[in-house]
């Protein structure tokens, strides 16, 4: 029983786990990158400059701070992301554009590096040796496009590159108008009569799992507790007393030898009949109360006086 608590505690350590794996660096993907920009998406200070998105591909909030952009894998530590800054922290599937204009002066999503084409961007962990995404930008990329990460797949956790000359900085890069999972189960399914049967089939087979899982508890726990068969001995039972052991138990019994003789006798003779003339005992004890006696007499816990 013991044992089972403790596999049921690791099981559910492991779970929780899972939820928590979810949560960290290695959901950062980098969404899309643009290089040459001339007629697009401006800065706080109103200039046009390349620029990278980064993107949180998980369902829970995920904290980039003192993570590293660069264009060199001999120097994964180019720019460093301010890992003092409150508002480096992506929530779930959004993303965040980064100015690669040269001049990490300007605040934290301003990279100390330019872009430019036939190069690669590296996003590493805050290790500064762990690289968590790369992106490869084309040599002939032309202006006002961006080489972009489209998440495909029933989950949309798998990215497809393709280049594009609508660039999207900080927005979803996939499908806006594509279904989710809930919206296709109501059109093939739209009076729920599937789910429900799922979800009563899920019920039962669960039910039944831990009915047997209780009762092999139930059996392992009532072999335990239950007291071991005593050992039958190879002695002659009561049964088997030939008439000379009669003949000498009596003689024995009609002399005058006391009490404590007659009692180390039948301790002898029970020993050699291997108890078997012995009443069965139920280990119970009985107690009745007597109508008789004086202890229940009031008239008892009166003082005698004299006469």
């Amino acid at each position: 029983m013991k044992r089972f608590g403790q596999l049921l505690t690791l099981a559910v350590l492991m779970l929780s786990g899972l939820g928590l794996q979810a949560q960290n660096l290695s959901d950062l993907r980098i969404g899309e990158v643009l290089v040459e920009n001339t007629n697009g998406l401006t800065d706080g200070y109103g200039q046009r400059n390349g620029w990278i998105e980064i993107f949180n591909n998980s369902y829970g909030s995920v904290k980039f701070a003192g993570c590293y952009l660069s264009d060199d894998k001999d120097n994964l530590r180019k720019y460093h992301i301010p890992a003092s800054d409150a508002t480096t922290v992506l929530k779930p599937r959004q993303s965040v554009v980064l100015y690669a204009g040269g001049n990490a002066s300007l605040g934290t999503y301003y990279t100390n590096f330019t872009l430019r084409n036939g190069s690669t961007i590296y996003l590493v962990s805050n290790d500064g040796r762990t690289v968590i995404d790369t992106i490869d930008i084309p040599a002939d990329l032309p202006a006002d496009h961006s080489v972009v990460k489209v998440p495909t797949g029933v989950k949309m956790m798998d990215f497809e590159i393709k280049i594009t000359n609508k660039p999207t900085p900080g927005s979803y890069n996939g499908d806006v108008d594509a279904k989710t999972n809930s919206q296709i189960m109501k059109e093939k399914d739209p009076h729920g009569w599937v789910l429900t049967l799922i979800s009563v089939s899920v019920v039962f087979i669960a039910l039944t799992i831990l009915a047997f899982i209780f009762g092999w508890i139930g059996k392992a726990n009532t072999k335990t507790a239950s007291p071991k068969p005593a050992k039958s001995s190879g002695k002659a039972k009561g049964g088997n007393m030939t008439p000379e052991v009669a003949a000498a138990i009596s003689m024995a019994l009609s002399q005058e030898f006391g009490g404590e003789i007659h009692a180390a006798i039948a301790l002898a003779l029970d020993d050699y009949l291997g108890g078997g003339t012995h009443d069965e005992e139920s280990f119970v004890i009985t107690i009745r109360p007597s109508q008789g006696s004086n202890w229940n007499d009031k008239t008892q816990n009166f003082r005698q006086l004299p006469r």
